[in-house]
């Protein structure tokens, strides 16, 4: 097997690991797959890894996060807030340059909130359609996540005259 299809292979894995811990709400899991400062030769002792902007972030409608405690907080919070979440990966795509690794795909995202009052069950489950990149930079342990950028999609259009059209 060539070197560069065991690259797109392991990318592969480490973009499902990274929504299969979102999923779980594994928190631990979930922060491991990121890039941490010593992962790209920042010295921890000396650079405060907040402010090396080493990783990022921008969740559908949130603004830009950079540097490990926004981003990682960022799931916290999302966990804490999230009944059940589970993402159906479409149109997956792997371009591996050297020790950088681009992955874009749709997560069809179906997610519920947390029970109605005095009920066991979850509250509605809702979907929502959502494009995403996330980058990936190789490491002595592996590929981890350098960037995650997710944009929700529009509805489409069906053509009617009366639909309104965003602008």
């Amino acid at each position: 097997m060539s070197a560069p299809h065991t690259d797109v292979e392991e990318v592969e894995a480490a973009n499902t690991a990274f929504y299969e811990a979102l999923e779980r709400g594994d928190f631990d899991a979930l922060s491991s797959l990121w890039l941490t400062p010593s992962d790209l030769g920042v010295d921890e002792e000396w650079h405060d890894p907040a402010d090396t902007g080493v990783i990022s972030c921008v969740h559908p409608g949130w603004p830009v996060l950079t540097g490990r405690g926004e981003v990682l907080r960022s799931y916290a919070l999302i966990m804490a807030n999230t009944d059940y979440i589970q993402f159906f990966l479409t149109d997956v795509h792997v371009s591996v340059t050297g020790d950088t690794a681009l992955v874009t795909c749709t997560e069809n995202i179906l997610s519920g909130g947390p029970p109605p009052q005095g009920e066991d069950e979850l509250g509605p489950l809702v979907g929502q359609l959502v494009v995403a990149t996330n980058v990936f930079r190789r490491t002595g342990a592996g590929w981890k996540l350098w960037s995650h950028h997710a944009s929700p999609v529009l509805a489409e259009n069906s053509g009617d005259e009366d639909d309104e059209t965003p602008t």
